[in-house]
């Protein structure tokens, strides 16, 4: 049986903790210059993958 290879753009995306996956907040990678400063402050920290699709995205980030 083959290795299972690891799914390269999931894997850029987020980054392995001790006991969960962190990963980025949707929307504040561009056009931050008209959003609210408060909105672009929150989405620097952050957040992590929930439970649920922590079990669908193991097989991919093997």
């Amino acid at each position: 049986m083959p290795k299972l290879k690891t799914h390269k753009g999931t894997a850029k995306t987020m980054k392995k903790r001790k006991n969960d996956y962190k990963i980025g907040r949707p929307g504040h990678n561009h056009n931050t210059g008209y959003k609210p400063t408060k909105f672009n402050r929150k989405g620097r920290s952050g957040s992590t993958l929930s439970k649920a699709d922590q079990k669908k995205l193991k097989n991919l980030l093997k």
